[in-house]
């Protein structure tokens, strides 16, 4: 619920508050835990390069650390551990021949769909606990919240990327 502030700005009321951090500390523990059933194979900042390869497809480097929020040199150090491990791959736009673009390999997008499972599972194992009506309204709830913050928020090709 929604409080009014003395200078009458919109406040969490606490209970609010606390209840929508603690959804964000769990579903984000969902997150970083898919990235461990990797067994070690990259570390979160390497995975987080290789999700929004997933979701941009082949895309200019640039464009890959504008979405990550992070420096070009720091992904391009993350792309060069990357290529020699062979999840990405570089390649050159036709357009732009100074243009470095990335794109993950197979094993890349095997990566990001080890982790995807892992994640939809958990988050079935944590639903199933609930009753189908409870179910509902729980889907039902968080459908109403993305919504209503807007499609461009959060996780977007155009935004920082935190997970």
């Amino acid at each position: 619920m929604l409080q009014t502030a003395d200078d009458g700005s919109l406040e969490l009321t606490l209970g609010t508050a606390e209840v929508l951090q603690a959804a964000t500390r769990m579903l984000a523990g969902v997150a970083l835990r898919s990235v461990d059933v990797l067994e070690a194979a990259v570390t979160l900042p390497q995975f987080r390069l290789l999700a929004v390869l997933a979701d941009m497809g082949p895309v200019p480097s640039g464009q890959a650390a504008r979405t990550l929020g992070l420096d070009r040199s720091t992904v391009t150090r993350l792309a060069d551990k990357m290529v020699a491990a062979g999840h990405v791959t570089r390649g050159a736009d036709p357009g732009h021949r100074g243009v470095v673009t990335l794109e993950l390999t197979a094993s890349g997008r095997d990566l990001v769909e080890t982790a995807n499972n892992w994640r939809h599972r958990e988050l079935a194992r944590i639903l199933a606990r609930l009753t189908p009506a409870e179910q509902a309204a729980v889907t039902a709830s968080l459908g109403l919240l993305v919504r209503t913050a807007g499609e461009d928020y959060g996780v977007a090709a155009h935004r920082p990327v935190p997970l």
